[in-house]
This record gives structure tokens, sequence and C-alpha cells, in this order.
């Protein structure tokens, strides 16, 4: 995008909705869909393959899994089952491949538990079995499960809390208690109002704790702490932006669209799609880039998103072993 608007995301797929936009397919980005059309659960996949494909990107090379689903948020605990199977089902597969059975894990819930749409890392470990004080000094046996992964959580909390950056506080853990994997949950921030508390992004990269929001704090994967890094985020909030953004480009396109509506424009219905793009950009505050918006029904929603992710999570780190 031009001039001062930037638009925020932490979501490969929208990222690669915008290069797309942009410039056409990408080269060295491979992108697969598949539809659960019974289950409402949608399901893109975006490899980044090439260094290319990261810079188009803006994201590192690697797997990135989102999940869509349209009632995510909504209070049906039988469809929240239904999506914590899939989404266990992905990570399962990640884990196997990145760690083995019966790894040691560490879970951290990344953000602060003191802001709402920020508390999805916190809550989900809050959720989660731990287990590797018990295997430590009674053996697997302790777990009734002999498959279950030896398990350790923190919620390392921020910044503005800790006068830590988070990078400093998990390394440090992972130093000490050397996990073979680290799964870090964080909520997102979306370009698109349609994902928010809808998506699940499953990613084998590691994230950047406030990338999304204009908040860069250090990476957190496997080059700066050691281990491999599975980050699972769900996206929150908005950017304001955006919103204004979006309202004023459907209005645009309803100008193109309408003869009537360009005589009603006035000067606006004289100018090109390109010259009402920019004019677009000029008028949008620089301030609402600074805002965010969520949904007035997040207290209840992270609820759900967190115990739906923790269910997955349990899952997969404490099947029974096949026979």
């Amino acid at each position: 995008m031009m001039g001062k608007f930037q638009v925020r995301t932490d979501l490969a797929l929208e990222a690669k909705e915008s290069c797309e936009a942009e410039d056409g397919q990408i080269r060295g980005v491979r992108v697969t869909e598949q539809a659960d059309e019974k289950r409402e659960i949608y399901t893109t996949t975006v490899v980044i393959e090439t260094e290319n494909g990261a810079r188009m990107m803006g994201k590192p090379v690697g797997t990135y899994i989102t999940l869509e689903a349209p009632n995510m948020s909504s209070p049906d605990e039988g469809y929240h089952a239904e999506i914590s199977e899939a989404l266990a089902g992905h990570l399962r597969g990640l884990l196997k491949q990145m760690a083995g059975e019966q790894a040691s894990v560490l879970v951290v819930g990344l953000g602060n538990r003191e802001v709402t749409p920020d508390a999805l890392g916190p809550e989900v470990v809050g959720n989660l079995q731990v287990t590797r004080h018990m295997i430590r000094v009674y053996g697997r046996i302790s777990t009734e499960l002999q498959h279950a992964c030896e398990v350790s959580a923190i919620v390392p909390g921020v910044m503005a809390q800790t006068g830590m950056e988070t990078l400093e506080i998990i390394k440090g853990v992972v130093d000490e208690t050397n996990p073979q994997l680290v799964i870090v949950i964080d909520a997102l921030a979306a370009r698109s109002t349609k994902r928010l508390n809808r998506t699940i992004q499953i990613t084998d990269t590691g994230i950047n704790p406030g990338s999304g929001v204009g908040n860069h704090r250090n990476a957190i994967n496997a080059e700066t702490i050691g281990v491999p890094v599975i980050a699972i985020g769900v996206p929150t909030v908005v950017d304001a932006a955006t919103i204004v953004n979006d309202t004023m480009e459907e209005l645009v396109e309803e100008l193109d669209r309408s003869e009537g509506m360009q005589q009603l424009g006035g000067a606006l219905g004289t100018l090109d799609h390109a010259e009402k793009q920019e004019l677009i950009r000029e008028l949008i505050s620089s301030q609402l880039n600074t805002m965010f918006v969520t949904p007035k029904d997040i207290d209840e929603t992270v609820k759900y998103l967190s115990y739906m992710i923790s269910e997955s999570l349990n899952q997969v780190l404490f099947e029974e072993e096949e026979a």
C-alpha cells in the first residue's frame, strides 16, 4: 500500500491475498486449499519455499496453516469439539515431524492477561495439563498415559509488566529445562473483520510478538532460542484504519459500477480508479494507525477459543499410543 496507511496483519493467508492483488501469483509460494463443507471448516496451507517468496510475503520461509470456521466464536460446544479435532490433526503432524513422539514440550502463553483481547495465550495455559513435574518424579505411569509428552508451561507476561523481553524469559527457561519443542500461543491482528475470532493460524516458523499491532518484539523461533517453535494464533483485533479503508473502497467500487452513482459522486465520479484509491489513502487519518478494534463479546469469545485450543493441545500431547 502507498502513503501513510499500512495494512497490518499477522496472517500469512492475508499477506498472500494482498500480494496476489498487487502482483498476481507469487514465485516461491505454494498454496493448497481444503474445504470440509459438512463441518464448515476451511483450511488453507501456505508454504513459503524460497527467499523470494519470503521477501514478497514479509514472512519467514516455512509452513502456515489457516483454519477458518464461520461459527468459531459462537457458544456451540459441539462445533468447538469438531474444530479442536481438526486443529489437533494439524498439530499432531507438526509435532511428530519437528520433535517426535513422547517429546519434552514447553508451552508458552504470550500476551497480557489484564487486556482481554490479548489474554488468549495465558487463558490457554490455564486450561492445559502440565506433567513435567510428575513425570520427573514418578515416571510416565503417573499420567496414566504411557504415550504422554512431558509438558511444562509458562506465562511470561509483557515487557510493561516484567521489564524484560519475552524472548529473554523464554530463552532462560529453555536453557534451564531443555525442551525438545516450544509451542507459543498468542492473539493476532487481522486485515479483515470477517476473520476476527473465526480463524486459527498454525506455523512452524515461530512468532514475532506484537508485530500485527506495530509493537515489534524480538522473534521467538528456532534461531533465537535453539529449539523448534510451533506458533498458534487467533486474530482478536483488527486495525481501525482497515475498516475505514474497506468501507471507502466499497464506495469507490459502487461508483465505478453505477453511472447514476458517478453523477451523485460529483467530482469523485470523474476520477479514475487509481486516483480514487490515492484519495482514500490521503483522507485516512494517520492517527487511525494507532487504534485497534475488537468485538464487544470478546470476554466470552476468548474463553471459548482458549478452551478449544487447550483441548486440541491436550489431545495431541496426551493421546494414547496406537496399538
